[in-house]
């Protein structure tokens, strides 16, 4: 035993590879049974290793507390019939009783449980919902917020996946290309969300969740080992996970504080993961195939590319904007698209160009809305507007790294537009 306990990532990861396992064993009708038994085991962990210190092996025993309650539960309840009769009990003591599931295992069981949750069955504005939820360990308000909604829509939505599934029995037979094909969207927007919270999460604890970002980037260069998997739309996703990636390590300062793009020290971004998310972009042209996912790989290797901030080729940037807007209707995207518009055209067209949109209800007193406007108006000499959009972002921000960013912001707009009257508090 070891003193040194898992943190909360690991935990979140253990969560996901549990619940992955043991569902493909037993089937998503014993969902319910298998997240009680893994939420047992880590609340089992959480009372027991600080007194008695860390297993020499955490995921062997994690599998093996989950294990024994989820069979205990299962004996003792009117199924006990039908899971002997199917011999789940035995499978799951003969294939994984010391809880060590290869790598191999366990990501065919991630992508098994991925491709489930997007089942053609499950309410497709429930799907994502569901998949974050169960599978990938987001709590419901960090769902709601990636997903522009509250905590009651989500709810229902798992609810909905569900009733859905609840009849669905997964098996070892291998989808369909068919299937595979489509389901295929969902699930690349899956880990697309998923690598969007690790870059920029909502956790008060964590401004950047790199475990997140590796777990996305990993799942999709499975995906794109698939005999079906390879398509140029999970090359273009890749891609720009992989170049954004990249600039994670320039992105904080020594404390953890998140830093403006213009303030990064590029000398700190990963060259190698920029070459090979350039491979990557390469590896996706093949063909007539473009997507959305291309178009902001396209952005991210316009950043990563430009020796500095002012030698950025913002035109690019803006083009691959613009046709972004074609394919899917982002609001946070018209955001990025002004200020894009603003460095290369100068403020007063970004400012100009983002009060032609009409934001719906939750963006327009939302933090980024706010915060863009603010920017705006400080940079085109309105003060009095900035300060008010300004007050507004600090006061939604979602966590207290993300308000500092904000203020960060706020300093260096006010550096350069020669503002030197703080708002009020």
């Amino acid at each position: 035993m070891t003193a040194t306990p898992l943190s909360e990532d690991s935990f979140r990861h253990e969560h996901a590879r549990l619940v992955a396992i043991l569902t493909c064993d037993l089937g998503i009708r014993h969902l319910a049974d298998v997240e009680d038994a893994v939420q047992a085991a880590m609340l089992s962990a959480v009372e027991r290793w600080p007194l008695r210190g860390t297993p020499e092996n955490p995921s062997a025993w994690l599998y093996r507390v989950a294990r024994n309650h989820l069979l205990g539960n299962l004996r003792k309840t009117s199924r006990r019939r039908q899971v002997l009769q199917n011999d789940y009990a035995k499978t799951i003591d003969s294939n994984r009783s010391d809880g060590s599931a290869d790598d191999d295992e366990q990501t065919r069981c991630l992508l098994r449980m991925l491709f489930l949750c997007c089942d053609e069955v499950v309410p497709e504005e429930s799907r994502l919902a569901f998949t974050l939820k169960t599978l990938c360990g987001f709590s419901v308000k960090e769902i709601a917020v990636r997903l522009f909604t509250n905590d009651e829509n989500i709810y229902k939505r798992i609810s909905r996946a569900k009733a859905s599934l609840s009849q669905t029995r997964l098996v070892d037979a291998e989808l369909s290309t068919e299937n595979f094909m489509n389901r295929m969207p969902s699930v690349r927007r899956v880990l697309y969300l998923m690598f969007t919270e690790g870059y920029l999460s909502i956790d008060a604890e964590s401004s950047i969740r790199s475990e997140l970002c590796d777990e996305a980037i990993r799942l999709a260069l499975v995906l794109a080992s698939h005999r079906d998997g390879e398509h140029p739309e999970t090359s273009a996703l890749i891609a720009l996970m992989l170049l954004n990636t990249a600039r994670l390590n320039g992105r904080q300062d020594h404390a953890g504080g998140l830093l403006l793009l213009e303030e990064q020290d590029r000398t700190k971004w990963d060259q190698e993961l920029i070459a090979q998310g350039m491979h990557w972009l390469k590896k996706s042209s093949t063909g007539e195939h473009f997507s959305r996912y291309h178009c902001e790989a396209g952005i991210a290797a316009a950043h990563c590319l430009s020796p500095s901030f002012t030698e950025t080729r913002w035109d690019d940037i803006v083009k691959n904007y613009s046709v972004l807007a074609s394919f899917v209707d982002v609001p946070v995207h018209r955001l990025n698209h002004a200020l894009a518009i603003a460095e290369n055209d100068g403020p007063a067209v970004g400012l100009e160009f983002l009060k032609l949109y009409q934001p719906p209800s939750w963006l327009a007193g939302s933090y980024m809305w706010s915060a863009v406007s603010a920017d705006l108006y400080f940079r085109c000499g309105q003060q009095q507007m900035a300060i008010e959009f300004y007050e507004t972002a600090i006061a939604t921000a979602p966590t207290a790294a993300i308000g500092k960013l904000i203020q960060r912001r706020f300093d260096y707009t006010c550096l350069l537009t020669r503002v030197r009257t703080p708002p009020s508090d």
